[in-house]
């Protein structure tokens, strides 16, 4: 089955999720919402925040890689099968 997990902050943690899914869509939203050495216990966990400052076309590349990496390592039990990047522009916030 597929879900859609957004890269914003993930709302309210949930320490007892009902279902294996619920667990594992909320784990892949704090991976991929933490910047890495963010987290004093385990300062891998998240994304290395490399596509900062870089054209969209770099940024994305580096972004996708960063995400399938920390998924793959830290919940095995997550299938990435695909990662978009949306962009706005400040101007229109």
């Amino acid at each position: 089955m597929a879900y859609i997990v957004k890269a914003f902050t993930p709302g309210k943690l949930n320490l007892a999720p009902e279902t294996l899914e619920e667990e594992v869509l909320q784990n892949v939203a704090i991976i991929v919402s933490t910047p890495k050495f963010s987290v004093p216990l385990d300062r891998g966990l998240g994304l290395a925040q490399r596509f900062i400052d870089k054209p969209i076309q770099v940024a994305q590349s580096i972004l996708i890689s960063e995400v399938l990496d920390a998924v793959e390592e830290y919940e095995p039990r997550a299938e990435v099968t695909n990662c978009l990047l949306y962009t706005s522009d400040a101007a229109d916030d």
